[in-house]
C-alpha cells in the first residue's frame, strides 16, 4: 500500500492560512487596504515566480500571449477586486467577524454553480444555506438576532461581497487547462499592475511603514502564494482529496485562538455560535453534494 504523505503539507497550509486574519489586522494598523494589497500582490508574484523557477517552468509561464485575456479577467478578480474588498472589510470589522463571514464563500461557490453552471439545487443545498447564513446573521448582529441592526453593515456587506468574487473566480477556473501554479502566477502578474493603476488613479500614496511592509511580505507569501503551492502538493499526493479537504475545518477555530491571543480581541459568544452554525452548514452540504466544479476540498484554498 502506498504511503499517503499528504497530511504534512495539508496541515502546514491550513495552519498558515489560519494566521492570515491576524496578519491582515496587524498590517492594516500601518497602511491602507489598497496599499497593503499592492505590496502583498507583488511579493506573492515574486514567491510564485521563485517556485516556478525551481521547477523550470518560469520561462514558459512568462509567455502570456496565449492566455492574456483569461489572465486579465481572472487577475482583475484575484488579486485586484477580491482582496481589495476583503481588506476593506477587515479594515472595518473585528477579525473575529470578518474571518468567518468570508469563510462562507464555500457555500457561495455551490450557489453560483447552480446559477452559472446550471447544477441542480437540492433540499440539502437549501438547508445548508439556511444554516450557514443563520450563522452569518448571528455574527453580524453580535447575538441580537431579532434586531435589524448590524454593528457595521458596510463591513458585513463587503465581507459577504468578497465571497461572491472568490467563488466566481473558482467557477471561471473550471475550464482553465493551465497548471494551477502557472495560472495563479500569470493572473497575479497581470492583476498586480491593475492594483498599481488603481492606486495611481485614486491618488493613493505608495508609502508604507517598515512594519507594514513586513506584514505585506507575510501576507503575499503565506496567504496568496506559497501556501497555495503547499495545498496543491497535499492534494496531488493524497489518494483521497476529501480527506485533505476536511482539514479546512480546522482553520476557523485556530484562527479565532490566534485572534484572541495575538490581537487581544475578546471573542464574543455570538462569534462562536455563528462559526459553529457556518461550519455545520458547510459539513452538511459537503456530506451530500458531489460538486462538478473546484471545491474547497479539491482545488481551492482553505480559508
Amino acid at each position: 500500500m502506498r504511503k499517503d504523505n499528504s497530511l504534512l503539507p495539508g496541515l502546514m497550509a491550513v495552519l498558515l492560512w489560519s494566521t492570515v486574519a491576524t496578519a491582515f489586522k496587524l498590517t492594516l494598523n500601518h497602511t491602507t487596504p489598497v496599499v497593503m494589497l499592492l505590496y502583498a500582490s507583488l511579493f506573492s508574484t515574486m514567491s510564485l515566480a521563485a517556485v516556478l523557477l525551481t521547477r523550470g517552468d518560469l520561462s514558459n509561464a512568462l509567455k502570456l500571449r496565449q492566455y492574456f485575456g483569461r489572465s486579465l479577467l481572472l487577475g482583475a478578480i484575484n488579486p485586484a477586486a477580491y482582496y481589495l474588498i476583503l481588506f476593506a472589510a477587515y479594515n472595518r470589522l473585528p477579525a473575529q467577524e470578518a474571518q468567518p463571514l468570508n469563510y462562507t464563500w464555500a457555500l457561495t461557490l455551490a450557489l453560483l454553480s447552480i446559477i452559472i453552471l446550471r447544477q441542480k439545487i437540492t433540499v440539502r443545498d437549501i438547508v445548508s444555506g439556511l444554516i450557514c447564513y443563520s450563522g452569518v446573521w448571528v455574527i453580524a448582529t453580535r447575538g441580537n438576532v431579532f434586531s435589524l441592526e448590524f454593528a457595521d453593515s458596510t463591513g458585513v456587506l463587503l465581507a459577504l461581497g468578497s465571497t461572491i468574487l472568490w467563488a466566481l473566480y473558482w467557477v471561471l477556473n473550471k475550464k482553465d487547462t493551465r497548471d494551477p501554479v502557472v495560472a495563479l502566477f500569470q493572473n497575479f502578474l497581470i492583476g498586480t499592475p491593475l492594483v498599481l493603476a488603481w492606486c495611481l488613479l485614486t491618488g493613493e500614496s505608495l508609502h508604507i511603514e517598515l512594519v507594514g511592509l513586513g506584514g505585506t511580505v507575510y501576507i503575499g507569501v503565506f496567504e496568496m502564494g506559497l501556501t497555495f503551492v503547499l495545498w496543491m502538493t497535499a492534494l496531488k499526493r493524497s489518494d483521497n482529496a476529501s480527506r485533505v479537504g476536511n482539514l479546512i475545518f480546522l482553520s476557523p477555530p485556530i484562527s479565532l485562538i490566534l485572534i484572541a491571543t495575538i490581537l487581544g480581541e475578546k471573542i464574543l459568544p455570538s462569534t462562536i455560535y455563528g462559526v459553529v452554525l457556518i461550519l455545520a452548514g458547510l459539513v452538511w452540504q459537503r456530506a451530500g453534494r458531489a460538486s462538478t466544479i473546484a471545491t474547497p476540498s479539491t482545488e481551492t484554498s482553505a480559508r
